[in-house]
């Protein structure tokens, strides 16, 4: 890693050649103040993540204008010095908040949890978190449960933004281009995080190619501050004001359900580059002291808030925002800490800077402690979760256990723990189609001559091993038509992984109705779906009545399975914690069984199909029943309780005279 040397100067933009800009130190601490006002969910800040967008286009701006200005200078960049700058930066102090994080998860999360975040702690040491987060499909906006390491995916963008921009530069710049190449390199970014916006919301918000272009913007903004600095200074003390109000208005008029980033993210970060370019008017409220100071925490208050509320949330429960706020507070003490102990000391020590080398050596080992940290929880927590195997019971011993007074509390389960996120059972996965999708694929089991139709969410696909299980016994065949959080009743929902509209629902649910009622009349129709889609319960039993009239066109008999339990939070993490005393994960039936607008309701065309005394028997709705885990995750059955639940499904639906 060494130097490239041109064979003519650039210009040095002269925004670049400033030695310090307090508006921009002020902008960080309004860019913070943001984020930190929308995890703790305090009023009017519902739009409170465009801080990282700001974030984003001022690491754009500053980067560019210090290379630009080097190469002005010297005619090179070296690579070397510029890595070292970055790593004894950035490196050292969210090394540090991923050890205390790793720690205080391992003394406080139960073992699967720690598992899970162990792998967030070696992501995010290697600067991939987001790509971890991406894969598991992580809905920034509406995570359930979320990682405490959530918020280092911004961090990870803009790792992967240092180590590419620079390179890109030096080339650009070599062969003349450097201006298209910014051009270009934006607005392919743009084009894709407008794509992808649409079809896949955490490839949009979380990945590095869809918010380069906020880092091109703040590029393209230091090539041409020279120029607006020409401008007069009440025009451009106008274009700050702009900004800011940009900012406020993101901050205050967007929300979870803004489809974001694509086209709304300009708004933010338009803003924050008129307030880069502006450097009057506003520059001195941003100059302001305390905001100044703020502006110096702000990285380390960044990487520290989430944990601590993340933590606080899961050790106590849901907060208000008032404790939320104190909580923030806190992780700013530990900001401050940081600063002065971590960050100032390592960034500006004339020993470690002097040799680029040094540099890099405390950026390896701030990668490598947590990473050695990560991997020792990791095996500690699946070393914790290991037990000996439980015994599958029998239905009658499962369903006698369910209506005990005093069902027995402690043992292995079945699934384990560790296993039971991915017990789904044999349904193949595209059979429950995927959000962008709008009709269902081929998804037909068996050779019987007459059929059983099984239609709805996910939560129709979770009975799927019944069903296969009932139709095998008595020769039919299994026709699964399911979308993945598309309510069967005729309702119009926001997708929060797509953040817009769930218009394939629609076109999806209209295809499957119509296919149902297409060729043989099916045997039976087994209907189910979430009814918590919304809060509006006529408006909810009106959607209901249109769909089951669709359905009734079919002239099958309709068989409503009833909405399941909603645990409301992770049960194989509560279980594997509380092996010991299973009713630790339990849940109130008050909360875990939502309002059902057709339970009671007498039609003709529908029967009613309720295992639910099964499940929650008593005021409280037990998490494991005779060594089975329930739930797979914080709603879902688990395919081993469906599998095992076959023959009650198959009695009820036989007393209905519906087999």
């Amino acid at each position: 890693m060494g130097t490239l040397t041109l064979a003519a100067p650039v210009a040095t933009p002269p925004a670049a050649k400033e030695p310090f800009r307090t508006d921009i130190e002020g902008l960080r601490a309004i860019a913070v103040l943001t984020v930190l006002g929308f995890h703790a969910a305090v009023p009017y800040f519902g739009g409170g993540y465009v801080g990282v967008d700001v974030f984003f286009a001022i690491s754009g701006f500053l980067i560019t204008g210090l290379l630009l200005a080097e190469l002005a200078k010297t005619g090179r960049i070296s690579l070397a010095d510029f890595y070292a700058r970055r790593a004894r930066r950035i490196l050292p102090a969210a090394g540090v908040v991923l050890l205390v994080t790793a720690a205080a998860s391992w003394l406080l999360l139960p073992p699967l949890r720690q598992r899970d975040i162990a792998g967030d702690v070696i992501a995010a040491a290697g600067q991939v978190a987001n790509w971890r987060f991406i894969a598991a499909q992580t809905d920034y906006l509406h995570a359930g449960d979320p990682s405490p390491l959530l918020h280092y995916w911004s961090l990870a963008v803009e790792e992967q933004f240092y180590l590419l921009w620079a390179p890109l530069l030096l080339v650009a710049a070599r062969f003349r281009f450097l201006v298209p190449a910014i051009v270009i390199t934006t607005a392919a970014s743009f084009a894709l995080s407008l794509q992808w916006t649409d079809t896949n919301g955490p490839l949009a918000y979380l990945s590095s190619p869809t918010r380069a272009w906020q880092f091109g913007l703040g590029a393209l903004a230091a090539i041409v501050a020279h120029r607006v600095a020409r401008l007069p200074v009440w025009t451009r003390g106008t274009l700050g004001l702009a900004g800011l109000l940009a900012i406020a208005a993101a901050t205050v008029l967007f929300s979870n359900k803004t489809a974001f980033p694509g086209t709304a993210a300009l708004l933010p970060t338009l803003g924050a580059i008129a307030v880069l370019l502006s450097n009057a008017g506003p520059a001195r409220l941003l100059a302001w002291g305390p905001l100044r100071l703020i502006g110096r925490l702000s990285f380390s208050w960044y990487l520290w808030h989430w944990p601590v509320l993340v933590l606080a949330e899961a050790r106590y429960g849901a907060l208000g925002w008032p404790v939320k706020v104190a909580l923030v507070g806190l992780a700013g003490l530990l900001a401050a800490a940081t600063l002065w102990l971590v960050e100032r000391p390592i960034r500006f020590s004339t020993t470690i800077s002097v040799l680029p080398r040094r540099g890099l050596a405390i950026g390896a080992t701030a990668v490598a402690l947590p990473v050695a940290a990560g991997l020792l929880i990791g095996t500690a927590s699946v070393q914790a979760m290991r037990d000996s195997p439980a015994r599958l019971p029998t239905i009658s011993e499962f369903l006698a256990a369910a209506s005990s007074a005093n069902p027995p509390g402690e043992g292995p389960v079945l699934p384990g723990p560790a296993s039971a996120r991915t017990d789904y059972g044999p349904l193949p996965g595209e059979c429950l189609v995927a959000p962008a999708a709008t009709a269902s694929p081929a998804c037909t089991f068996g050779t019987g001559k007459e059929r059983i139709v099984l239609v709805g969410d996910s939560h129709a696909a979770q009975w799927y091993p019944a069903v296969s299980q009932i139709a095998s016994r008595r020769g039919y065949t299994v026709e699964v038509l399911t979308k993945q959080g598309c309510p069967l009743p005729a309702l119009t929902v926001t997708n929060p992984q797509l953040g817009r509209e769930y218009k394939e629902c629609g076109v999806w649910r209209q295809h499957a109705l119509e296919r149902i009622s297409a060729g043989q009349k099916p045997k039976l129709i087994l209907a189910t779906s979430l009814n918590s889609y919304t809060a509006d319960q006529p408006a909810l039993l009106a959607a209901w009545q249109a769909t089951l009239t669709q359905l009734g066109r079919s002239g099958a008999p309709v068989a409503y399975l009833k909405a399941t339990p909603l645990p409301g939070k992770d049960v194989p993490s509560c279980v594997s914690g509380a092996l010991k005393d299973w009713k630790a994960c339990q849940f109130p039936r008050q909360t875990g069984l939502r309002a059902d607008p057709l339970a009671g309701r007498q039609r003709p065309d529908l029967q009613v199909v309720d295992v639910n005394d099964v499940l929650c028997p008593g005021s409280q709705c037990p998490a494991v029943i005779a060594g089975v885990l329930l739930y797979r995750d914080d709603t879902h059955l688990t395919n081993t309780l469906t599998t095992l639940l076959a023959p009650r499904v198959e009695q009820l639906l036989a007393a209905k005279g519906l087999l």
